[in-house]
């Protein structure tokens, strides 16, 4: 016999979690669309400098797709990119146990958005090895709350899930602060031993495409890194 009670709420489970994500992706989309903004009024404003000096340096917006911008200056290239599922924070979490998340666990449902450094002459120069680095996520969830892990200028400044709601101004902090850190994380200049040799093959392919790769950190570890 059908037990129609456990049927139905098999259904309205289904349709209240759907409900909640589809809630959360806007909500995140918002917030990605608010990154954009502050992108575009960002540049706005370097343009203004009226300076020779700032005239000389790149300083460009790029709306790549719904999900995807990115912001070049110099020689870097910040990349925004949302994920376009909806994610849980795991039970041993730092986030999970707080009294913000007890209250209501729906609020550890949350749109990602994250952030890529990649430096410019990777895309200008097509250097398909080089590397880019991840250097910050943007947790978005259902009340508008964000929460950061990140680097230094970027992870460290927001760390109140519970207080912290995103709006225009806080998404501009959260730029230029991408932007800080990113002009303070230097290119160094790789081990001796990593290049020391080079096949033929290699070589020429570096001539041709410039495969030797390159990055601001070889062999960087996000979860590692502790500068």
């Amino acid at each position: 016999m059908i037990d129609k009670k456990k049927t139905q709420a098999l259904f309205d489970n289904l349709i209240n979690k759907s409900l909640l994500k589809q809630e959360i992706y806007q909500k995140t989309l918002d917030s990605f669309n608010m990154l954009k903004t502050g992108m575009i009024d960002l540049v706005e404003k370097y343009k203004a400098q009226k300076s020779e000096d700032a005239q000389k340096i790149a300083f460009k917006y790029k709306d790549r797709s719904e999900f995807e911008a990115e912001i070049k200056f110099a020689g870097d290239t910040l990349v925004f990119m949302m994920h376009t599922n909806v994610f849980e924070f795991p039970r041993n979490h730092e986030v999970m146990k707080t009294p913000y998340i007890k209250k209501d666990n729906d609020r550890s449902y949350c749109g990602i958005i994250n952030i890529f450094n990649f430096l410019s002459d990777s895309f200008k120069y097509n250097r398909v090895n080089d590397t880019g680095y991840l250097i910050g996520r943007i947790f978005i969830n259902k009340d508008m709350h964000y929460f950061i892990e990140g680097k230094r200028e970027i992870g460290f400044l927001y760390n109140s899930f519970g207080n912290s709601v995103m709006d225009q101004e806080v998404a501009c902090n959260i730029l230029e602060s991408a932007i800080q850190y990113t002009v303070n994380f230097d290119l160094l200049t790789p081990p001796y031993d990593n290049l020391k040799e080079v096949t033929v093959q290699e070589f020429i392919s570096a001539i041709d495409s410039m495969r030797i790769k390159t990055g601001k950190r070889l062999g960087f570890k996000f979860q590692a890194d502790i500068e």
